[in-house]
């Protein structure tokens, strides 16, 4: 294996050598100073065990060199790879290490003369778009910005290190204004004190700063001008200039001609590589695999409301280290990424850019990266972050993502409306709007004297007012929270009439005060009353549509044995009196009521209107035709067939072989049919029953009982089937049609 060398001072060389020694290649790490030895030595603690042909894997070098040392050094230990990756600004280091190997190449007699590898930094332009950027003036040295504070009053804050502190000296109206932030190394120092800076002037601290540190700085020594070089994100410019434009103060940046690399990482017409290009060029020098994989640090933050004030600490902190920031456009606006930020917050965008992000040149450079993808409100709390939670772990185990997740939380929109308004949240119904529909918002109200609500805008505010007028909810009050935690909030106190005026568009929370709340019943059940039958018939007469009536409606229901999230067909709907009934038991379960009659359709949307029943879907069609185009079934229930029980149920076991069935039947025709149907379809847990309600009803000063007609309820589940099964089903489908029997009657509805 070739001996190789790196001249460090850097945190990419820093982290070049950590990939080396995980590749087991044996290297040497030289640095100029004794606190760059203390920092690299704290690395190589972990290597020590790790050892080629009995020696260390790695060996450090400390001291300056000029270039006729550089050059013995290179040729007495015989290097045959040199990895420049001392800092950007370091031009003359830089200079003094290609020199030394310039000549050792043109001496004919050194027959091992070294290959020189440049690793540059990837140093990003600052630009408005940045939206950091307030009051930034660009230098191409050092001399020329000291000359430009000279025109200046008040503190400066020196960010550029100690080798350039004689030029910002050598001005007596400097000076005495300058606090400098160095290393906390000896050499550091003593520079400081040749220069009779100050023990009160000098910050020896080790990097790296986030915004809320370098903004901390600035108040702490009144700071009224900050110098920096443009040192790129690795070198934290990117939070020296937020905490600037955070306080106000005009930043002083010294410039360095950045290169640009090709696909393979060189930069053409130079010996000078980026990190992910200088690794690929050492693997194919070393002949080994050098592995750059780093990982993601993802964290799922809540920021509140949105306002950084009424975020957690540990949440702004988050916020405050990412590398990478994702989110919806509005909650990534006013915050920066130490790399770059992306308005993506849906599993679909997010994780084809991570999988792109961690093949990347930053977390090639990094051995980790800190990703904040930031949800409203809070993570567990009406949010999308479960989701995408279980999506990131599940890409992690199947090795699609390198990393790991944790989940920040936040503070609710409802938390803050219930604390402003001084009421408990415990004993309230909490409910979402956004980007949902509500379809139990009624009833919730009507049982209960405090509903919290999240919506979407103005609109759902109006929505809520209609609800609460068409319900007879009118003596309810709506205190609504408007922009909460923003400089605009705003909480008032509206009647429903009232919240159908509110135009303004924004971010809305509401509460809703019932003062008369009814107890929650534990049964579920409408009386027949409560649905409206009557439709347009012949010659503007009207008729009375056909509907189950209660009691049957209540057992048919029972025996469908529904459970949440349900898709449930309601065949032959008539009044839509089973499809309401099913609709309202939960906002999980959605109804496809199917009907083929014009004027029973217009009862269905009728009753669908007036029991608010949004998850209730009215499909004007017929059956089996009407159903091949609508989502797989759980449950139907089957109130009218039109002569074509067979073929439904014939389409209905094609969709889903393990659905549970209901059949009502009243006709002598379809009564007989059901022993057919169980003949024919492999069925389990299947019942049938015979029901007949007797009512009395008062006739003069007589009670008479009065019979409804006799009901047969069939119930079953369907099973996968054996080979044959559906023989089975096409021979009674033939045999029916060879009877004629397609013209029985329908239930009632």
């Amino acid at each position: 294996m070739k001996k190789l060398v790196i001249f460090a001072g850097t945190t990419e060389g820093r982290r070049l050598s950590e990939i080396l020694a995980d590749a087991g290649i044996a290297h040497t790490v030289c640095v100029a100073t004794e606190y760059g030895e203390i920092v690299m030595r704290e690395q190589t603690e972990s290597t020590k065990a790790m050892q080629t042909a009995g020696q260390p894997i790695v060996n450090l070098h400390c001291g300056r060199m000029d270039r006729e040392q550089m050059q013995k050094f290179l040729h007495d230990e015989g290097y045959e790879i040199v990895v420049d990756a001392t800092h950007p600004y370091a031009r003359v280091v830089t200079e003094n290490l290609r020199g030394a190997v310039d000549t050792l190449k043109s001496l004919e007699k050194d027959a091992h003369f070294p290959i020189y590898l440049r690793l540059e930094r990837k140093i990003d332009g600052i630009t408005e778009a940045d939206g950091i950027v307030t009051n930034v003036q660009y230098f191409e040295n050092n001399a020329d910005c000291a000359k430009a504070l000279e025109n200046t009053e008040g503190n400066i804050l020196l960010t550029t290190g100690s080798k350039e502190l004689a030029v910002y000296c050598a001005s007596g109206r400097l000076k005495d204004r300058l606090h400098v932030r160095i290393l906390p190394g000896r050499e550091s120092l003593e520079q400081c004190m040749e220069q009779g800076i100050k023990g009160r002037q000098i910050l020896a601290l080790q990097g790296p700063f986030s915004t809320e540190m370098n903004a901390a700085i600035l108040r702490q020594y009144d700071i009224r001008h900050m110098v920096t070089k443009n040192s790129g994100r690795a070198g934290g410019c990117q939070e020296k200039l937020e905490a600037a434009k955070m306080l106000g103060i005009p930043v002083y940046v010294i410039e360095s001609a950045q290169k640009t690399s090709d696909a393979a990482g060189k930069i053409p017409g130079t010996d000078s590589y980026s990190f992910a290009g200088i690794c690929g060029k050492l693997g194919q020098l070393c002949d080994c695999k050098i592995s750059q994989q780093g990982s993601l640090e993802i964290c799922l933050a809540g920021i509140g409301m949105g306002s950084r004030d009424c975020m957690t600490k540990e949440v702004q902190q988050t916020i405050e280290t990412a590398d990478i920031l994702l989110g919806a456009e509005r909650m990534i606006a006013d915050y920066s990424a130490r790399i770059e930020k992306k308005p993506y917050y849906m599993a679909a965008q997010i994780l084809p850019y991570l999988e792109k992000l961690q093949e990347s040149e930053e977390l090639a450079q990094q051995e980790t990266l800190r990703v904040a993808v930031l949800f409203s409100g809070d993570t567990g709390f009406y949010s999308g972050c479960r989701k995408l939670y279980v999506e990131l772990q599940e890409a992690i185990a199947a090795g699609q993502l390198r990393g790991s997740v944790r989940i920040l939380p936040g503070i609710s929109s409802v938390v803050s409306l219930a604390a402003r308004v001084g009421e408990s949240y415990e004993d309230a119904a909490i409910l979402s709007m956004h980007g949902k529909k509500l379809n139990h918002l009624p009833t919730t109200v009507v049982s209960h004297e405090k509903t919290f609500l999240l919506t979407s805008g103005s609109e759902d505010i109006r929505k809520i007012g209609r609800m609460l007028t068409e319900t007879g909810l009118t003596d309810c009050e709506v205190i609504v929270g408007y922009q909460l935690s923003y400089p605009e909030e705003n909480i008032r106190i509206l009647m429903p009439e009232q919240c159908v005026e509110v135009i303004e568009e924004g971010l809305y929370t509401c509460l809703i005060r019932n003062p008369h709340p009814q107890p929650e019943p534990l049964t579920h059940g409408r009386a027949d009353t409560c649905f409206l039958r009557d439709a347009s018939g012949t010659e503007g007469k009207l008729r009375r549509t056909p509907m189950t009536k209660e009691e049957v409606r209540e057992v048919s229901i029972c025996k469908l044995h529904l459970t949440v999230g349900a898709v449930v067909y309601d065949i032959g709907s008539g009044t839509g009196s089973v499809a309401v009934e099913i609709a309202g038991l939960s906002e999980t379960v959605h109804v496809y009521a199917v009907e083929r009659k014009p004027e029973a359709v217009e009862l269905l949307r009728k009753n669908r209107e007036h029991f608010h029943m949004d998850n209730m879907e009215i499909i004007e069609a017929l059956a089996p035709e009407g159903l091949e185009e609508l989502p797989v079934p759980t449950h139907a229930f089957i109130g009218g067939s039109g002569g074509r029980l067979m073929d439904i149920l014939q389409t209905l076991y094609r969709k889903n072989p393990h659905m549970r069935i209901v059949i009502n039947a009243i006709s002598m025709e379809t009564i007989a049919e059901l022993q057919e149907v169980l003949e024919a379809f492999p069925v389990e847990d299947e019942e049938i029953l015979q029901m007949q309600v007797n009512r009395v009803k008062k006739l003069g000063s007589y009670h008479l009982p009065q019979a409804e007609n006799p009901v047969w309820i069939c119930s079953f589940t369907f099973r996968e089937g054996e080979t044959g099964s559906m023989d089975k089903v096409k021979k009674a489908l033939l045999t029916e049609e060879e009877n004629g029997n397609r013209e029985n009657g329908e239930v009632q509805r």
